[in-house]
């Protein structure tokens, strides 16, 4: 699992209280009803976590394309 993986699954597990990101091959399992609160939390936590990653990075290991 890359790290990405990792921290969507954390957040997804935490702040929308879905066991996983994986498709189960069924609606009653793929389909989740979820307040407009806890997507606000996920979202924001994706964020500070990228926000995180971004100050964790040197100028070297950025790319200029």
């Amino acid at each position: 699992m890359s790290k990405i993986d990792t921290l969507l699954a954390r957040i997804t597990q935490t702040k929308l209280r879905i066991e996983t990101l994986e498709t189960q091959g069924s609606d009653r399992l793929d389909f989740h009803d979820v307040s407009a609160e806890s997507l606000r939390e996920a979202l924001e936590a994706a964020y500070n976590a990228g926000i995180e990653q971004g100050r964790k990075t040197t100028p070297a290991d950025k790319s200029t394309d």
